[in-house]
């Protein structure tokens, strides 16, 4: 016990009749203070949701409504789904889609396997290294993609991947970001459980797959949705590495359609619709695990 002791004031009685709305710790959150929360949540929601669900508006829009109106219309008169028809008529959306579910699958499953195993052995095991390559992970972290396309590039023509979705799907199969996050949740479990284990004759391998592993599925999940996430939305590296247009993945097929119709805000507006669809629902299958994971990876001070 500390020489100095903070005693929290107990809470004030409640007054009959009198509703009240206390914090965490009990205490009574003022009328302005429960306002000016919610204030800044409703303005918080409006710049992150407010351009998706804008777009989606416009996506819903027929021809005939005026989508630059003053006022701007944020609810569609005539909701029609004719503007998804016409997305996949001008381009093949759904070729381009499979093509980055096919990357992104992949994506997810080589982080998952190789940064729960790099993060096992650099939170767990002991060998000569293990701080120097904590910190080259670390290091890696910093550098720039822009800064190593060139030599992505020449390693991929060098083993003949370019135009593959190999080829996409290689230089971001482990991610630094990951193998730290499966590093910090493995380091945050319990060794009495493992040194357990250890003395009933149990291996590293096992140790690992039966007792570290199943206990930090929240950070695998939040892995998955870093890497599904990365992989679906990213342009620069499937634009430089692919030429051929049936291997495109979705988000250069959408540039194509802004650039070859870049006045039909419609179309545009459906065809990002479409984009960000699938990351709306890997995120709402997993969320649980997500926001529980985010605690089991977090650094300690």
């Amino acid at each position: 016990m500390s020489v100095v002791e903070k005693v929290r004031p107990a809470p004030a009685p409640p007054v009959p009749g009198e509703a009240r709305v206390t914090d965490e710790h009990g205490r009574r959150i003022r009328v302005w203070e429960l306002v000016l929360r919610y204030a800044l949540l409703l303005v918080v929601l409006a710049l992150t949701a407010g351009p998706f669900l804008w777009q989606l508006s416009t996506s819903l829009k027929g021809p005939t409504e005026d989508i630059f109106s003053s006022p701007p219309s944020f609810l569609p008169s005539r909701p029609t789904l004719h503007n998804y028809e016409r997305v996949a008529d001008t381009i093949p959306v759904w070729d381009y889609a499979l093509n980055s579910l096919k990357v992104a699958t992949a994506n997810v499953a080589t982080n998952c396997v190789g940064s729960a195993l790099a993060g096992y052995a650099l939170a767990r095991l002991r060998y000569r290294g293990r701080r120097a390559a904590t910190l080259a992970f670390i290091l890696a972290m910093l550098v720039p993609v822009e800064g190593i396309v060139i030599a992505q590039f020449t390693t991929m023509r060098e083993l003949g991947l370019n135009n593959t979705l190999i080829g996409v799907v290689l230089p971001g199969s482990i991610g630094a970001m990951n193998v730290l996050l499966m590093r910090n949740a493995f380091a945050n479990l319990p060794y009495e459980i493992e040194e357990a284990a250890f003395v009933d004759g149990a291996d590293a391998w096992q140790r690992f797959l039966r007792i570290a592993l199943p206990s930090v599925k929240g950070t695998l999940a939040v892995v998955a949705v870093f890497a599904f996430m990365g992989a679906w939305d990213d342009f620069l590296w499937p634009l430089i590495v692919l030429s051929d247009p049936s291997r495109f993945t979705l988000t250069i097929g959408l540039n194509y359609l802004h650039g070859t119709f870049a006045n039909d805000e419609r179309l545009v507006a459906a065809g990002t619709v479409i984009a960000v669809a699938p990351l709306i629902a890997l995120f709402a299958c997993l969320q649980r695990y997500f926001f529980r994971g985010v605690g089991e990876g977090a650094v300690k001070g």
